[in-house]
């Protein structure tokens, strides 16, 4: 099982999930929003797992984004496409914590009833 959690290290839920994972001894990668970012690649990893729970890439969009982000209002209202590059530019409208179990799946926002799920 290779777990990457993407998020910011003052986030609260992003804490809650990293010590989720802890207390359970599932090894974990922690990738900072802020410093790194996510590649394209990954982002489109996260969308097709998202994508088959919300049943469209433009839901799986949506379920990503992050509508109590101050600059929410600036990616609201653009294309599909357009919006996958602002999340490029601005990973920080992103829900957080990202987490993503491989190439298989992934959630937005904290999900352990999910999580518990995943087999290793």
């Amino acid at each position: 099982m290779a777990i990457q959690i993407f998020g910011t290290a003052k986030n609260f839920d992003v804490k809650k999930a990293e010590r989720w994972f802890s207390e359970r001894r599932i090894p974990f990668q922690s990738i900072d929003l802020k410093e790194k970012g996510m590649s394209a690649g990954e982002l489109d990893s996260v969308l097709a797992c998202l994508e088959k729970s919300a049943g469209s890439r433009a839901a799986a969009l949506e379920e990503l984004l992050d509508k109590n982000n101050k600059n929410y209002a600036d990616i609201a209202w653009i294309a599909d496409e357009d919006k996958e590059r602002k999340l490029l530019d601005n990973p920080l409208l992103m829900k957080q914590p990202v987490v993503r179990n491989g190439r298989t799946a992934a959630t937005a926002g904290w999900c352990p009833d999910v999580w518990s799920g995943w087999k290793g």
